[in-house]
């Protein structure tokens, strides 16, 4: 039992006091004292981690103290990825304080990748952007944007994804203020040039080096597809007010038969009027039996002249069979 017992008390005071990789350090030149590393334990931060990092950063040439990587550690940082990114960005001659590393760590972005795109620049391929010309041809472009990392707004600004919508969005514009697609097809460099001049790259973590154009095809005739959906929508307003019109003549030439039913109608009862208005002046002595026939005579004599009056249709048909 005693052996036992003094072999988890070595155990336990290994643990917290990490001898062997105080040795470590104090063979490296890295000056780390034991309290500090007992420290670390009781934080539950890894002693191991913390200085194997600080011996690589110091033999690096960077001055950095347990302190600053603990507490990059504890807010959750990655301090492996950050020391990386430190001894790069300083053989590169790029400046990058400790606190810029770990903020750029800490918002969620790789550090490390964002020195090494400062150093290598990037190519961003754009996907294909249609626009269409004045003429009314549409153009499909293809982009390579070279990129390089902007360390300085790298926390804050924005990401490849507004790169590429803005750069789709110059594109457009570009095309869209061609007179001629024949014109975009000969210079390509000309959407290059008037994107590059807009400043695309204003409040991005990137530095925009080049756009260029890869490839531009030939799309469909945009204009001419308008002009028909145009014309047809034209055509079907045209129909639609012609339909009105008609309708309208029907219902007028409806309205006129109505009207004239009614007069027709007003006419047969005044006729009916008559026979009552003469039995009426009869009565009173108004009117006479001479008048009377009179009247018929003038009546008579009325009809026989519209009979004359009225061409034959009846003797010309009659005419022509013979």
């Amino acid at each position: 039992m005693i052996a036992f017992a003094i072999i988890i008390f070595l155990f336990l005071f290994l643990y917290f006091v990490p001898i062997g990789l105080w040795i470590t350090a104090r063979f490296s030149e890295v000056k780390v004292g034991i309290g500090a590393l007992i420290g670390m334990r009781i934080r539950k931060v890894a002693p191991s981690l913390i200085v194997n990092q600080l011996i690589t950063a110091t033999k690096a040439g960077l001055q950095l103290s347990t302190n600053d990587l603990e507490t990059h550690y504890l807010a959750g940082g990655h301090v492996p990825s950050v020391i990386k990114a430190l001894i790069s960005a300083d053989k590169a001659n790029i400046e990058l304080p400790f606190k810029q590393a770990a903020a750029i760590d800490l918002a969620g972005r790789d550090v490390f990748e964002a020195v090494q795109m400062s150093v290598n620049p990037k190519v961003i391929n754009t996907p294909p952007v249609a626009a269409v010309a004045q003429d009314g041809i549409q153009l499909v472009a293809k982009a390579r944007v070279t990129v390089r990392a902007n360390l300085q707004q790298l926390v804050g600004g924005a990401g490849e994804e507004t790169i590429l919508a803005r750069v789709g969005e110059g594109i457009v514009t570009s095309i869209g203020s061609s007179k001629s697609h024949k014109a975009v097809l000969e210079n390509p460099d000309l959407i290059s040039r008037l994107v590059l001049e807009k400043g695309l790259d204003a409040g991005t973590a990137f530095k925009i080096l080049s756009i260029d154009i890869a490839d531009v095809d030939v799309g469909e005739n945009i204009g001419a597809q308008l002009q028909t959906d145009q014309a047809e929508a034209d055509l079907k307003v045209a129909e639609a007010k012609a339909e009105e019109r008609r309708a309208m003549a029907v219902a007028h030439e409806q309205e006129m038969k109505a009207s004239a039913q009614e007069a027709r109608a007003k006419v047969i009862e005044a006729e009916a009027e008559v026979p009552k208005a003469m039995a009426e002046a009869f009565r009173n002595g108004n009117l006479g039996i001479m008048d009377y026939y009179k009247m018929q005579n003038i009546q008579s004599d009325t009809d026989m002249r519209s009979s004359i009056a009225k061409p034959n249709t009846g003797s010309s048909k009659d005419k022509g069979k013979e």
